[in-house]
């Protein structure tokens, strides 16, 4: 599925994933002020069509040519797979350095490499172009109102089926850092395409809830769910409380975490919600390039147009520059081994089948 950003009277160039890959070579260090006028940029997002990340990434394309000179044609293409590592795969291989390439995945496919997660040397995160992200973001563990786990404390007693993904997704690695470091005893059915199959399965009662979805989402893709009080709402997970949720009385994930260096690796895992929805171009992508849309990121998430939009849309908006989020990768990329070590049986292993 395509969306397309508002047509500016000139003929875009076809880039096209999975097909051909028509690239604009760059010769020079630097772009002329109209270096955009009649090219496209294709922005890939790592997830399926409808979920919170695909419509982030629709939401931002209608309004990010508006600031960049040129205003190239921006085309939204899905391209799903491995927790968004797919993509990001792509991207490090056979993404052209011209800056007609944006992606949007997933922050897990950032951190899996660190930890160990997936197929290994495929990418590497620090090496890409960041232009921003558009969520600090607050992540959850939900059940369907009729589950007979109601409570976090609930999933600690007895069984609780979860959808989820694949390896590498926040659906799997929250509710297995769940069990391995709060004693929860959630049976993680992994498969599932994304969020909206797993809310579809909450609905006909084959999964109880799910791990690691964000706040955000859930106002985007199921704000009657919230009105009508569909769910149970057992855990947030974030760096600082959010503030809707804990009016809710929904309890952080610190207050089950006791041991020191379990808390440590669990704030390694959800330091990349800092970059909730982040944003990048492939490694070696033109510097200058790079500038001007990081510079056009920065004003659409200022442009009251853009902000009416993602209201309208319900999606939240709390960005970091480009800048910031290069410097939160190199950071995480940097966490002691010791850490990173714990943090991998936090989201590898999993106690309750043991």
């Amino acid at each position: 599925m395509r969306v397309r950003s508002r047509p500016r009277a000139v003929k875009a160039a076809t880039l096209s994933v999975g097909f051909v890959v028509a690239a604009f070579a760059v010769n020079t260090p630097t772009v002329a002020a109209d270096y955009y006028a009649g090219k496209t940029i294709t922005f890939i997002v790592g997830g399926n069509s409808g979920g919170g990340y695909d419509v982030y990434a629709r939401t931002i394309a209608r309004h990010l040519n508006d600031h960049i000179p040129g205003h190239p044609e921006i085309v939204v293409q899905d391209m799903p797979g491995a927790g968004s590592a797919k993509a990001a795969a792509f991207a490090y291989k056979k993404g052209p350095k011209d800056g007609t390439m944006l992606l949007a995945v997933y922050p897990g496919a950032l951190m899996n490499p660190l930890l160990g997660v997936g197929p290994q040397g495929q990418y590497k995160p620090t090496e890409f172009q960041y232009i921003g992200t558009a969520d600090n973001g607050t992540r959850m563990c939900i059940t369907w109102h009729t589950s007979k786990t109601k409570t976090y404390e609930d999933a600690m007693k007895h069984k609780t089926v979860l959808g989820a993904s694949a390896n590498g997704g926040s659906t799997v690695d929250y509710g297995r850092m769940s069990n391995n470091l709060t004693g929860t005893k959630f049976d993680i059915a992994a498969g599932y395409k994304g969020s909206v199959d797993i809310l579809l399965a909450m609905e006909r009662g084959e999964v109880d809830g799910m791990c690691g979805y964000d706040w955000s989402s859930l106002r985007a893709q199921r704000p009657d769910w919230i009105r009508d009080k569909k769910i149970n709402y057992l855990l947030q997970t974030g760096l600082e409380p959010q503030p809707d949720l804990t009016k809710l009385g929904v309890p952080q994930m610190w207050k089950y975490i006791h041991n020191e260096e379990d808390r440590k690796a669990a704030e390694l895992i959800v330091t990349q919600q800092v970059f909730g929805r982040p944003y990048f171009m492939p490694p070696g992508t033109n510097p200058e390039a790079v500038k001007i849309v990081r510079k056009a990121y920065d004003e659409t998430m200022k442009d009251p147009a853009f902000l009416a939009d993602a209201k309208k849309a319900r999606i939240d908006i709390e960005p970091l520059s480009g800048q910031k989020v290069q410097e939160t990768v190199d950071k995480l990329y940097a966490t002691p081994q010791s850490v990173v070590d714990n943090a991998k049986r936090a989201t590898t292993a999993d106690k309750s089948k043991e």
